[in-house]
C-alpha cells in the first residue's frame, strides 16, 4: 500500500476518506507503454454457412489439426442447435453457456469457466447455446453469451486462434455480431455445389460489404467447399465474388461414415491429414478480402436453367385471378369538377 493510501485511513469521516482515496489513486502513475516487439496475437475467425452444410464437421477437424500442430485453439459454437462440439467430443453434448448461466443464476451462484469449457487433445471448446423453441430470440442469446464470455475473461485468454461457428441462413443481428462489431478479423464461408448454400454464402458477403461501408474492417478470407462433387458451382461462385477456395473436401464415403460415427478424420498421419493440414495453413495465412456479392440473377447464372428454372418469365396476376371471377365495374368516387 502506498503512503498516500495509508494516509486515507487516518482521514476524518467517510466522505473525506473517499475523497483522499480518489486523489491518491489519481496520483499513481500508469505503467509505461510497452515498446517491445509484439509476440502474440489471437486470430478470431467467424465461420458461416447454411445449416447442415458441414460447418461443425469442418471446424472440429480443422481445430483438431491446428492443435496437433502446436497451436492453442478455442472453438466456440454459436449455433442454437449446440452441435458444433459434438463431433469433437465423440457425440457427447456439453453444457451450454446460456443453460448453465440460467441454472447458476437461479441457484444464486456464479458461472466458472470449468462449467462451460471442455478440452480434447489441446482443443478447447464450448457452446453458447440458445433458448428453447418459441421461448426467446436466438440472436439475443448470442449477444448474452458473448457478454458472459467477457465477464469470464475472454479478452485475457491466450489463444492463437478462436474459431466461431455461426449459422449463416439467419439474418438476425445477433448472428451478424462478429461482422457488425468487428469482433473478428476475418470471415470464412462454408458452402457446396448447391444453390441454397451459395445463396447463404452470398448473403454473408453482402453483410460484410454492408458493414464495411459503415466503417467496419472485417473481410472474407475465403471459402471451404464441403461435399465437393466436382460440378464446380462453388468454385465459380468464389471466383465471381473475388474470394479464394481454401479447401475442397470431397464427397467421399469414408469421410461420411467416419463423421457419422463421430470420428475425427483430420488427424496427423491419417488418410485425410494432408487435406486439413493445407486447410489449417490457408485459414491462418489467408488475408481478409472485400467480396463483390452477386445479384439474384448472377447467383442463378452459376447453374443451368434446367436446375434452377431461371428461364421462367414472371406473369403478373390480376384482380380476376385473385377472385376467381370477373370483377364488376364500379362507379368512381372521384369528384370531377367542370371547367370554370
Amino acid at each position: 500500500m502506498t503512503n498516500a493510501l495509508r494516509h486515507v485511513e487516518s482521514a476524518s469521516g467517510p466522505a473525506g476518506a473517499m475523497a483522499e482515496r480518489l486523489r491518491a489513486e489519481a496520483a499513481i502513475e500508469p505503467d509505461a507503454v510497452a515498446t517491445g516487439e509484439v509476440t502474440k496475437e489471437t486470430q478470431i475467425i467467424a465461420i458461416y454457412g447454411k445449416g447442415g452444410i458441414g460447418k461443425s464437421f469442418t471446424l472440429a477437424n480443422l481445430s483438431y489439426m491446428m492443435a496437433s500442430q502446436g497451436k492453442r485453439v478455442l472453438l466456440i459454437g454459436c449455433d442454437p442447435k449446440s452441435d458444433t462440439t459434438s463431433l469433437l467430443f465423440g457425440g457427447k453434448a456439453c453444457p451450454t453457456i446460456i443453460q448453465t448461466s440460467s441454472a447458476k443464476k437461479a441457484a444464486g451462484e456464479e458461472v466458472d469457466i470449468s462449467d462451460v469449457c471442455f478440452k480434447r487433445d489441446g482443443v478447447f471448446a464450448m457452446e453458447l447455446g440458445g433458448p428453447e423453441v418459441g421461448r426467446g430470440c436466438g440472436g439475443r442469446g448470442i449477444i448474452h453469451g458473448f457478454e458472459l464470455l467477457e465477464k469470464l475473461g475472454f479478452h485475457e485468454w491466450g489463444f492463437d486462434y478462436v474459431l466461431l461457428d455461426f449459422l449463416g441462413d439467419v439474418v438476425c443481428g445477433g448472428f451478424g455480431l462478429p461482422i457488425a462489431r468487428d469482433m473478428c478479423q476475418k470471415v470464412i464461408v462454408v458452402g457446396s455445389n448447391d444453390l441454397q448454400s451459395l445463396y447463404v454464402a452470398n448473403n454473408v458477403c453482402s453483410a460484410v460489404e454492408y458493414f464495411r461501408k459503415l466503417g467496419g474492417n472485417v473481410g472474407v478470407a475465403g471459402m471451404v467447399v464441403n461435399k465437393d462433387d466436382g460440378t464446380g458451382e462453388a468454385a465459380a461462385f468464389a471466383q465471381s465474388v473475388g474470394i479464394p477456395i481454401l479447401s475442397a473436401i470431397p464427397a467421399d464415403e469414408d469421410i461420411r461414415k467416419k463423421s457419422a460415427n463421430y470420428q475425427i478424420v483430420g488427424q496427423p498421419g491419417g488418410r485425410w491429414a494432408p487435406l486439413f493440414e493445407e486447410l489449417a495453413l490457408n485459414v491462418a495465412e489467408a488475408p481478409p478480402r472485400h467480396p463483390t456479392p452477386l445479384s439474384q440473377d448472377g447467383l442463378l447464372g452459376l447453374f443451368s436453367s434446367e436446375e434452377t428454372g431461371r428461364d421462367y418469365t414472371l406473369l403478373p396476376a390480376s384482380q380476376e385471378d385473385m377472385r376467381g371471377k370477373p370483377v364488376p365495374v364500379r362507379p368512381s368516387l372521384e369528384v370531377v369538377y367542370d371547367d370554370a
